[in-house]
């Protein structure tokens, strides 16, 4: 059975759209970032201070994750306090992560291409 023209679209675009959600979440910092908001609302300080970052590089990953629509801002005085937009398909998202990386066990890690000892 062939798929539908419409149909080998809709999933090319569903795949694009995984990947660029995958590669917005491809960082480490941004997962902690992500992980640590899922706790509640924070400010730039208060990310910077638990997760051992300069202030700029948490600013830097915040901006990526508010423009891929995954955290939002709201002022607090003269600072901004951010948060999840979606906090429950996040904690899916790393819960499911979980389950496969217990299923693949060092495999990812280990990976040649995509591996911690590849160089970048």
């Amino acid at each position: 059975m062939t798929a539908q023209p419409s149909q080998g679209l809709e999933e090319t675009t569903a795949a694009r759209a995984a990947a660029c959600l995958f590669r917005g979440m491809g960082d480490p910092s941004r997962v902690a970032i992500l992980r640590h908001l899922l706790l509640g609302e924070h400010n730039v300080t208060e990310l910077t201070t638990h997760l051992g970052l300069a202030q700029s590089t948490v600013s830097k990953h915040l901006a990526c994750l508010r423009d891929c629509g995954l955290v939002e801002s709201r002022p607090a005085g003269r600072a901004s306090v951010f948060s999840l937009t979606h906090p429950d398909p996040v904690l899916r998202v790393f819960a499911a992560a979980e389950e496969l990386l217990a299923a693949t066990g060092d495999a990812v890690v280990l990976c040649p291409t995509y591996g911690e000892g590849v160089a970048r």
